[in-house]
């Protein structure tokens, strides 16, 4: 992916996921789209297949592994994040919880990590009114209620994916951390829109005057 592109796609919302010697990413400690500075690791003699990788932003060191082989990838090596973005501030602890596990499985198994976030997402259901039984039916239930569909798309996108992730149909995440990683940002971005957003929201209101909250309410009570 280009730079430009990159740029675009984080305008946009996007987590750009860390990858082997990028130039830029979303930091796994600050989540800032930084530059990344590389430098590969020697013993004193002869370089080593491990690399260092420096936050141009915050200062943030990870470590990663570079077999040097076609089947054997690239990795994060420490922290042991995947290249995850934080979760969001406003995240349930019993969701952040399954996240955090999603976050240290994503550099070893993307497909262990889909299904935790799908696991997540359904333990989020209760929070914003669902039952968090059937997460399909509760989508169609906050559909009913009127959900924005940018934030439809975002919840069919996780379960669909995370679906995959236990029983593979159309997609095959074993080594798709590209995949697995966009989806940490759906769920914060999910975070945002149904539990920070309306929390801010009831917080400015509840500031109002009590006299202007009493108006409000007889103008809608009739």
């Amino acid at each position: 992916m280009s730079e430009i592109e990159k740029g675009r796609q984080a305008r946009a919302g996007a987590t750009i996921v860390p990858a082997f010697q990028e130039k830029t990413f979303h930091c796994w400690l600050c989540a800032v789209l930084s530059p990344q500075m590389w430098r590969q690791l020697n013993n004193g003699y002869r370089n080593t297949k491990a690399w260092q990788c420096t936050c141009d932003n915050c200062g943030a060191i990870s470590y990663w592994l570079n077999p040097g082989a076609a089947d054997l990838p690239a990795r994060m090596i420490s922290p042991l994040r995947g290249g995850a973005p934080p979760p969001h501030t406003d995240m349930p602890p019993d969701v952040r919880e399954e996240y955090e596990e999603a976050s240290a499985a994503l550099a070893i198994s993307p497909r262990s990590a889909g299904a935790l976030l799908r696991l997540a997402l359904q333990k989020l259901m209760p929070h914003v009114g669902e039952s968090g039984k059937n997460l399909n039916e509760d989508i169609a239930s906050l559909v009913k209620k009127g959900l924005d569909p940018d934030v439809q798309k975002a919840l069919d996108a996780l379960r669909v994916i995370g679906n995959n992730a236990v029983h593979p149909l159309e997609l095959d995440l074993r080594d798709d951390t590209e995949t697995v990683g966009a989806l940490f940002g759906v769920l914060n971005f999910i975070v945002e829109e149904r539990v920070a957003r309306p929390k801010k929201l009831e917080a400015l209101y509840g500031a109002l005057p009590e006299a202007a909250r009493a108006a409000i309410e007889k103008r809608d009570a009739k």
